[in-house]
C-alpha cells in the first residue's frame, strides 16, 4: 500500500507514540478522580501533555489548552460557546463543514454570517476580510489551510485585522498544526482548534483547543469534572470548563509523545521533506494532458496537498482505480468542503486528493505520477 491520504489521518506514527499509548494503557487511572498512584500518574501525564502543547503553540500557560476528541469538537465548543444573536461573524469558502455547519446553526439562532469568496486559484484576501468588518462583528473564523487545495490563509495578516478592530480570531488548524509553527500570542489568535491524528502524528480521538486568557466560552458539555462536585453548574475555570467527563488519557499520552517527537526532529525539516515530495508530484502531473490541478502552487507557503481530476472522470472512479490497480490510497469526493468545491466548479465531479507525509518516498511519488499518467492516457 502506498498511503497518500495524510490530510485525512496519518497512518504511520512514530514508535514513541505507540509506546506512550501502551504504557498509559497499563498505568493510567482516571485523572482527577482520587489520589491513588494510578490516578495521580494519569493526572501528571495529562498535565505534561498540556504543558507540551502550550509550549508548541506558544500559549501563555498550560491552562489555556483544553483537550477534546478532535477539531470538530473543538470548533463546536468554540463557535457555539462564543456567539450570541446579533453578533456578526466573518468566514470563508475555504472552510470545512466542521466550521460551516456550527456557523449555520448559529445563523439560524440569530448570528449574522458573512462568507468571503476566493479567486480562481482558491486564495482568500485578508483585505476583503477587513472590508467585511461591521460594528457588530464579533469574530473572524477561518481555516489556516484548505484541506482541498492546500492553500493557506495569511493568519498573521488576519490577526492584525482582528487586533485593529477589537474582534476575535478563531482558527481551524486541522491541516497546519504540525506542519507550520504556530505562535498564538504573536499571531493574535483568540482560539486555536487542532486535531491530533493528522500532522501532529498522534492517535485518533485526540485534539484540543487553545483559548486565550480571560476569554469565556460557554461549555458545550457539562458533567463530571473531578472538582466542585456540589456546584449545580459546571466549573468555570480553564481548562476544566471545557473538559467535562473522563479525558482520553491514553491518546493524550500518545499525542504528547508525538509533539515531542516533532520538536526533536524539527518541524521545519519535516515540512520541507513533505513539500519536496508534493512538488515532485505536482510537477510530474501538472503537464499531463487531461489532468487539472487545483490550488495555487506559485507560492511556497502551503500544505503538502495536491488535488486533481482526470478529464471528466468521476473522482471516486479514479481513486478506486488508483487503489485497486496501483495500491495507492487517496481521497476522492467533496472532502467536507462544499463551498470550496462550488468555487472551483467541482461539485459534481469532486476531486482526487493526494496528501503527503515525510514517511512517503520519492519512489512512491514517481510511481503515483506514472499511475496518473497511465489513467489519463486510457481516457484519451
Amino acid at each position: 500500500m502506498i498511503y497518500m491520504d495524510n490530510a485525512a489521518t496519518t497512518i504511520c506514527k512514530p514508535d514513541v507514540v505507540k509506546r506512550a499509548v501502551l504504557e498509559a494503557l497499563d498505568t493510567f487511572g482516571n485523572a482527577g478522580r482520587g489520589t491513588s498512584e494510578a490516578a495521580l500518574h494519569a493526572a501528571r501525564g495529562i498535565y505534561a501533555a498540556r504543558e507540551e502543547l502550550a509550549r508548541f503553540f506558544h500559549a501563555e500557560q498550560a491552562s489555556c489548552i483544553a483537550f477534546t476528541a478532535n477539531s470538530t469538537e473543538s470548533l463546536n465548543i468554540a463557535l457555539k460557546g462564543l456567539f450570541c444573536p446579533g453578533d456578526h461573524v466573518i468566514t470563508t469558502v475555504m472552510e470545512h463543514n466542521s466550521v460551516l455547519r456550527p456557523l449555520y446553526e448559529c445563523e439560524e439562532n440569530g448570528v449574522e454570517l458573512t462568507i468571503l469568496g476566493c479567486d480562481e486559484k482558491g486564495n482568500i484576501s485578508p483585505a476583503e476580510m477587513e472590508n467585511a468588518v461591521r460594528e457588530n462583528t464579533r469574530a473572524i473564523v477561518c481555516t489556516h489551510a484548505s484541506n482541498l487545495t492546500g492553500n493557506m490563509i495569511d493568519i498573521e495578516a488576519v490577526g492584525k485585522i482582528a487586533r485593529k478592530n477589537g474582534i476575535l480570531l478563531v482558527v481551524d488548524a486541522s491541516q497546519s498544526a504540525g506542519v507550520y509553527p504556530i505562535d498564538v500570542q504573536k499571531t493574535g489568535i483568540s482560539v486555536l482548534c487542532f486535531t491530533g491524528h493528522k500532522s501532529l502524528m498522534g492517535p485518533q480521538g485526540t485534539g484540543g483547543m487553545y483559548v486565550k486568557p480571560g476569554l469565556h466560552i460557554r461549555p458545550l458539555l457539562s458533567g463530571g469534572s473531578g472538582v466542585d462536585t456540589y456546584n449545580r453548574h459546571h466549573p468555570a475555570q480553564m481548562p476544566t470548563a471545557l473538559e467535562a467527563g473522563t479525558l482520553n488519557g491514553h491518546g493524550i499520552a500518545g499525542l504528547a509523545a508525538a509533539v515531542a517527537w516533532i520538536e526533536e526532529k524539527g518541524i521545519d525539516a519535516l515540512r520541507e521533506r513533505e513539500l519536496a515530495l508534493m512538488r515532485q508530484f505536482y510537477e510530474g502531473v501538472v503537464r499531463i494532458p487531461e489532468v487539472k490541478v487545483y490550488g495555487d502552487f506559485t507560492v511556497r507557503k502551503r500544505c503538502p496537498i495536491v488535488s486533481l481530476n482526470i478529464g471528466e472522470y468521476d473522482s471516486s472512479e479514479v481513486s478506486d482505480e488508483l487503489n485497486m490497480t496501483y495500491g495507492i490510497v487517496t481521497r476522492p469526493g467533496a472532502h467536507c468542503a462544499p463551498l470550496m468545491h462550488r468555487a472551483l466548479g467541482t461539485v459534481e465531479q469532486g476531486a482526487v486528493r493526494f496528501s503527503f507525509s515525510h514517511y512517503n518516498t520519492e519512489e512512491e511519488v514517481a510511481f503515483a505520477v506514472n499511475a496518473v499518467k497511465e489513467l489519463a492516457e486510457q481516457g484519451e
